[in-house]
């Protein structure tokens, strides 16, 4: 019988292409931090069993999930060959959580609209954060390696669309 989870920590290695001499940059909220924290850690484990070098890696945060917008568009100007956005909203009783989540998906939707940088989306909205812990190395596994692995294929594909 199948799981209903997908484990975000489960990929071929095979089907990554070496992200040897790629650079990354990745901006991460420190509003749950808990979370937040391991999400960059899955990020940069996987970046780094992935061929990049921790020079490579340039990582500063934002205070919260809504900054990542402006810290994002801050490293694409840095010259790094893509973004990583790590953030954790957890629903709370206003709709707070809706004006930040549309916001900061808005506005890294649009980074990639308008950029020659990939900003990859690295959000977790969840309803409680029991929802947040199983996303950032719990039973579902660690989302930041999904968006690692997401960075490098997103760089590779820039770099053959440079060569079409």
């Amino acid at each position: 019988m199948a799981s209903k989870y997908h484990n975000l920590s489960d990929y071929d290695i095979a089907s990554v292409p070496s992200a040897e001499g790629m650079k990354f940059g990745i901006v991460v909220s420190e509003w749950n931090h808990n979370v937040t924290g391991a999400l960059l850690e899955g990020a940069c484990n996987t970046l780094r069993t992935n061929g990049v070098a921790d020079e490579n890696i340039k990582i500063l945060t934002v205070p919260g999930s809504f900054e990542l917008v402006y810290g994002a568009s801050q490293m694409v100007k840095a010259g790094v060959d893509a973004v990583i956005a790590i953030g954790c909203v957890v629903r709370g009783d206003t709709p707070h959580f809706d004006y930040i989540c549309e916001g900061t998906t808005y506005g890294l939707a649009r980074l990639n609209a308008t950029q020659e940088v990939p900003v990859i989306y690295g959000l977790i909205t969840t309803n409680d954060m029991q929802q947040a812990l199983d996303r950032c190395g719990g039973k579902m596994g660690n989302k930041g390696d999904e968006c690692a692995v997401t960075a490098i294929k997103m760089v590779d594909y820039a770099k053959k669309v440079k060569h079409l």
